[in-house]
């Protein structure tokens, strides 16, 4: 019998995972076209002379016990530290977990397949200050506010639970009836649009389901009280919403180690995977695609490759552009009037940072991420990859750090040379007084397109277009990109799991692929405990 071909359209963590489930539980082939040269799109790790950067940061936490073990199968996590031995089991909702054992787990400093435990802190920077985020409300948190910004948000948040916006149409709406609108002002409205260069009045709510979910100012103080009585010793956390987790996993030389590991598996089991290929054509007959066409970007040559399955993980126009089959105009409306965000990251390596912090009480700051409220800056988050893994940084005494700028392919922002992106990090980060100049010891930029799917433009009448591609049985849109969601790393493989094991059950709506991260919790199948 002709073994069946899937063609998985990006290596990234979508497509990786599908060719990965595909081998384990199927006989079917993955071939993968990726246009890139690297896998694990924008979860790649970018080394530059020993020095690795995380493109935007990856947190290695999932509500989903099946994403947990599928990441510890690839690379098992560090022996319980000397000083924490509480983490030598994994407990949640007042049960251990026998299958997760760190205490006999690898040592870091001796082997490099390992997953580490981290800590997690990411401040905010506002008015020269750094804010806990989310926000503790407690004494020092409102002495840095004053007195009479503390009395202004707090009747504005009663105002707002008296009486809520009742329709929300947009982002804003969503934000303000959950903390109020004097600290939406204070706190949200200037980064989201550094993020999105809209106003959030422009945003459609759904964005806030997905992102922020349940979090509330009456959450935060709850978290906030409750940390002062117990302290979580697990790292599944499944009774924390996501945006107050204080634990969580990641790989020893940043996530695309993770996706690197990946590959090199699904090619020991006979899967394929073209770089720099780019998916230019695809022909269908009836409700099936049949052939997708792929163009070497190094040779100009045009590969054709018949499948049995489809996963795309392409943006949703560039998907349309490719079909050959005739695509109604209002459908090709909507797909290309979808919008993204782009991404630059602008890594400096540091002698030390000039700014003194009361929570290490030194002027190395602990943070993962640093957000940036000031208007008087473009920059929009700092990470400090030092603390995301020591093994990220080539030499110890220096700090590493990445300024990450939202912008649209094209614009300002976009257009600048490396020299004037350098350039620019170095003078707003001496604007906001965490350096001086002259402990700037190198630089390099890194930059992604399409990183952030919009929730603006024709995203309202997505459904259209989804339930266009949908009447094609054996075509699965996946991931971020592919589906035109922002979900985070662990959304995006349980879509790709969704999608196999639809394959497998011979099941032919894609409903439960879409409803992933679609509510306020994202739910596991029966299926998912094998």
């Amino acid at each position: 019998m002709k073994q069946k071909i899937a063609i998985i359209i990006g290596a990234g963590p979508a497509g990786l995972t599908a060719a990965y489930e595909l081998l384990c539980k199927t006989n079917i082939k993955p071939v993968i076209y990726e246009m890139d040269d690297t896998v694990g799109g924008i979860s790649r790790t970018v080394n530059y002379k020993g020095n690795r950067l995380d493109i935007g940061g990856h947190r290695f936490f999932s509500k989903s016990d099946r994403v947990m073990r599928w990441w510890q199968n690839i690379l098992p996590l560090q022996e319980a530290p000397a000083t924490s031995p509480s983490l030598s089991h994994i407990t949640y909702r007042n049960q251990k977990k026998s299958f997760f054992l760190p205490q006999q787990g690898p040592d870091p400093e001796k082997s490099d397949q390992v997953m580490l435990i981290r800590r997690r802190l990411s401040r905010i920077v506002f008015d020269g200050k750094l804010f806990d985020y989310p926000l503790s409300l407690n004494a020092e948190t409102l002495m840095k506010l004053g007195i009479r910004r503390v009395i202004k948000i707090a009747f504005s948040y009663i105002k707002a639970r008296i009486s809520p916006i009742r329709a929300e149409t947009s982002l804003e709406d969503f934000l303000i009836n959950r903390f109020g609108r004097e600290l939406y002002n204070t706190f949200f409205k200037d980064y989201t649009e550094k993020v999105w260069g809209v106003s959030a009045r422009e945003i459609k709510p759904e964005w806030g389901v997905q992102r922020i979910k349940g979090l509330s100012v009456g959450k935060a103080l709850f978290h906030s009280l409750k940390g002062i009585f117990q302290k979580y010793s697990s790292i599944e956390q499944k009774e924390t919403e996501t945006s107050l987790i204080e634990q969580f996993l990641y790989p020893k030389f940043g996530p695309g180690q993770m996706w690197e590991e990946v590959a090199k598996i699904i090619r020991g089991k006979g899967g394929e995977i073209y770089f720099q290929h780019t998916i230019v054509g695809l022909q269908s007959s009836g409700r099936r695609v049949l052939v997708a066409t792929a163009r070497n970007e190094k040779t100009g040559e045009l590969v054709r490759q018949n499948g049995d399955y489809f996963f795309s993980t392409m943006p949703i126009k560039e998907l349309i552009r490719s079909f050959q089959a005739e695509v109604p105009p209002d459908i090709q409306k909507i797909a290309y009037g979808l919008r993204y965000r782009d991404f630059i990251t602008v890594g400096l390596l540091l002698r030390k940072f000039d700014v003194r912090d009361k929570k290490s009480h030194t002027s190395f700051l602990p943070d993962n991420w640093l957000y940036i409220q000031e208007k008087n800056v473009k920059v929009g988050r700092i990470q400090i990859f030092n603390n995301w893994s020591p093994y990220m940084v080539k030499d110890p005494d220096t700090v590493w750090i990445g300024l990450e700028y939202f912008c649209n392919e094209g614009d300002e922002v976009w257009r600048k040379t490396d020299n004037q992106m350098s350039l620019l990090a170095i003078d707003e980060l001496e604007k906001i007084r965490f350096i001086n100049k002259n402990d700037v010891l190198d630089s390099h930029i890194v930059r992604m397109k399409k990183t952030y799917p919009a929730y603006t433009g024709t995203y309202d009448q997505l459904d259209m277009v989804r339930q266009f591609l949908d009447r094609y049985e054996n075509l699965f849109l996946i991931g971020r990109n592919g589906m035109h969601k922002y979900n985070n790393q662990d959304h995006s493989m349980l879509t790709a799991m969704a999608a196999v094991e639809n394959i497998i059950n011979n099941i032919k709506t894609k409903d439960n692929i879409w409803a992933i991260n679609a509510e306020q919790e994202y739910h596991e199948k029966k299926s998912e405990s094998r």
